[in-house]
């Protein structure tokens, strides 16, 4: 429409000057020949004469020419005008599109409307936009905006201007979250890390202090001879060498504000938080400041509580205050201080740990007017696990190291009077001391099954995961909360440094899709001081039937000399997951089986099931346990158990 009206006003003029010019040609022609007839000029412009003929081709010349010019005129000016039109609306149309590309994308600050359209029209032709003043903001990243509320292993860029905090004390998202910050854990993250090498993992403790082993607080660190070992937490091994209850020095970990950002990936530990809820749908735990934290895989490796004597719990105050839950190294030290100001202390407990305390600090009450008391509900210590002759024999042992034991003992009640504990037994008996030790079994911590949906067994407690210690599609458990499906001896629930360590590095392994069945034997051991010691491994129960074959012992057989040898004092640390496949057996003949004698100097106590081999006991016999573990393994029926004896070497000095 608007061409149109263009064309109109340039031909305009032209139509009327060429009609007012034929007007005028005609009126003189008819002037100057009166009295021809109208019609004549027809003639004339045909067969006339050349004189009009000639003013006839001036005219239709002179109209042409201003035709053919007009014409021309018209076809430039439309030309033009089409062309300014076309730039005009380009410009208009691409205006706003420039300004939002060139302005800077300030969330909180933009252009008045009023203020662009006045810009808009006020320019006829684009003007390049003018740059952003010093005080404005620089332009953001291309979808930074969008971007930056989105959770991720990395850090996000960051932009002038931004208030977040430049370091969050706990990180939002890890790859893989260890709950738990024992054993079980560490060995985990080490698994993890040999098999992912740019891995992260974050461990999560309620501890105040990065993953240590647990064994030297009631062996090694008691019979130090640095006055200031509660601080150093450093100890001799039976072989001399010094070394420290923590696996790794601090320098070993990064922080876990850095452990996002760490491009080589790392281990981190995040002390003194407890995990008090667990999400298992959205992958995502809240700690006990309700800090949130997911992951991609989780290892739950939270161990277990000590557990305590009802009577004692319903004692009162006084009662508690004066009892020790032993298991961390808090719990040493702190033992370690009353042990060092009191005159009587009673362990009330003959397992384990009730023994190797019971030893410990009978060996400091030679030294000290220090009174050591253990008692427990058994006729031997041990008695449990050991078979009864053995366990009478330790019995011995254990008071040989100045310690008063108890046996038969069942605890009725405990009250304190005149500053004194006073433990009454079942059968009348009546104890005094100043401290108690309660040594009475582990509970496995399991708190976040509930929160998690996961299930406890009811039978052994713990976590209930399968051989591969899965207790979901992407969370594994391990260690003394874990009670795993073995492939050759089916369900159990194991409480023991060596199992921690082989659950772990199962654990992890299986977290980086390793997908093992746990098939390794995890083996246990105990020492009553530097010259009594055994190593253990399966189903070691004393109601189960058993057969013992013992030697002489000579000076290497013990727990010293065995230490002197693997050059730890870990013994499991010496031990890898390979089998003895082609033992080579004693030929020196064996004994008879089970000589009840009142010397035990080194032997080999297996203990069977349907006439099968289902737990060893190495007796004062060390380096031998993966003959011992290929026998569980194997799962044969053995008619001479003598000459299975054999493959030990016990016999050969």
């Amino acid at each position: 429409m608007l061409k149109c009206r263009s064309v109109w006003k340039k031909l305009a003029p032209l139509a009327r000057a060429s009609s007012t010019a034929c007007r005028l040609n005609v009126r003189r022609a008819g002037l100057n020949n009166g009295r021809i007839p109208s019609c004549v000029p027809a003639a004339q412009m045909s067969t006339g004469p050349a004189g009009g003929g000639r003013q006839n081709q001036l005219y239709f010349l002179l109209v042409g020419v201003a035709t053919v010019g007009g014409s021309v005129y018209a076809y430039r000016t439309v030309k033009g005008d089409q062309k300014r039109y076309q730039e005009r609306i380009d410009e208009i149309a691409s205006r706003p599109f420039k300004q939002a590309i060139e302005k800077p994308a300030t969330p909180t600050q933009s252009e008045p409307p009023a203020a662009e359209a006045t810009e808009t029209e006020a320019v006829p032709e684009p003007e390049p936009q003018a740059a952003p003043s010093p005080a404005e903001p620089s332009p953001p990243a291309p979808d930074a905006e969008i971007l930056a509320p989105v959770e991720t292993t990395e850090p996000p860029p960051e932009t002038p201007g931004d208030s977040t905090p430049a370091s969050l004390k706990v990180p939002s998202h890890t790859p893989y979250l260890l709950i738990g910050g024992g054993t079980a854990s560490f060995a985990a993250a080490r698994s993890i890390r040999a098999r992912d090498p740019n891995a992260r993992v974050l461990i999560v403790t309620d501890e105040p202090v990065p993953p240590y082993m647990r064994p030297p607080l009631s062996k090694e660190l008691w019979f130090s001879d640095d006055p200031s070992v509660t601080e150093t937490l450093r100890f001799k091994q039976w072989n001399g060498k010094e070394r420290s209850i923590y696996f790794q020095p601090p320098s070993f970990y990064i922080n876990a504000e850095e452990l996002a950002g760490a491009e080589n990936g790392g281990v981190a530990v995040l002390t003194g938080k407890k995990v008090v809820h667990m999400d298992v749908r959205g992958n995502k735990i809240k700690l006990d400041d309700d800090t949130e934290i997911s992951y991609d895989k989780c290892l739950i490796a939270t161990g277990g509580v000590p557990r305590n004597l009802q009577v004692i719990e319903r004692a009162g105050e006084e009662v508690v205050k004066r009892t020790t839950l032993f298991r961390k190294v808090e719990d040493f030290k702190a033992l370690d201080k009353v042990s060092r100001n009191i005159k009587s202390i009673t362990i009330i407990g003959g397992g384990f740990l009730g023994s190797e305390l019971a030893c410990a600090l009978g060996r400091r009450s030679t030294e000290s007017d220090l009174e050591v008391i253990q008692m427990f509900p058994e006729k031997g210590n041990m008695g449990k696990v050991l078979p009864e002759y053995l366990s009478n024999w330790t019995t011995e042992k254990v008071k040989r190291e100045g310690v008063k034991v108890i046996s038969e003992a069942l605890v009725k009640s405990v009250v304190c009077k005149d500053d004194k504990l006073e433990i009454q037994l079942k059968d009348g008996r009546l104890v005094k001391t100043d401290h108690i030790v309660a040594a009475v079994g582990l509970e496995p911590n399991v708190d976040l099954a509930k929160s998690a949906g996961l299930e406890v067994d009811s039978d052994f407690g713990g976590f209930r995961v399968n051989a591969e210690l899965q207790a979901r599609s992407n969370i594994w458990v391990a260690g003394d909360a874990a009670c795993f499906y073995d492939i050759r001896l089916g369900r159990r629930r194991v409480e023991h440094h060596d199992h921690a360590v082989v659950s772990g590095r199962l654990a992890g392994e299986n977290m980086t899709g390793a997908n093992k069945p746990y098939w390794h034997q995890s083996m246990f051991w105990s020492d009553l001081g530097p010259d009594v010691g055994y190593e253990a491994i399966g189903i070691v129960d004393s109601s189960l039937p058993t057969v013992g074959v013992f030697a002489k012992a000579t000076a290497k057989d013990t727990p010293k000399a065995a230490t002197e040898m693997s050059g730890t004092g870990i013994r499991s640390e010496s031990e890898t997951e390979d089998t003895a496949t082609s033992p080579v057996a004693s030929s020196t003949p064996a004994p008879a089986m089970v000589q009840h004698k009142d010397e035990y100097g080194k032997g080999v106590i297996f203990y069977l099931r349907d006439k099968v081999v289902v737990g060893i006991i190495l007796w004062n016999v060390f380096n031998r346990m993966p003959i011992a573990r290929k026998i569980i393994k194997d799962g044969e029926e053995h008619g001479d158990l003598n000459e299975v004896a054999k493959l030990f070497n016990i016999h050969d000095d």
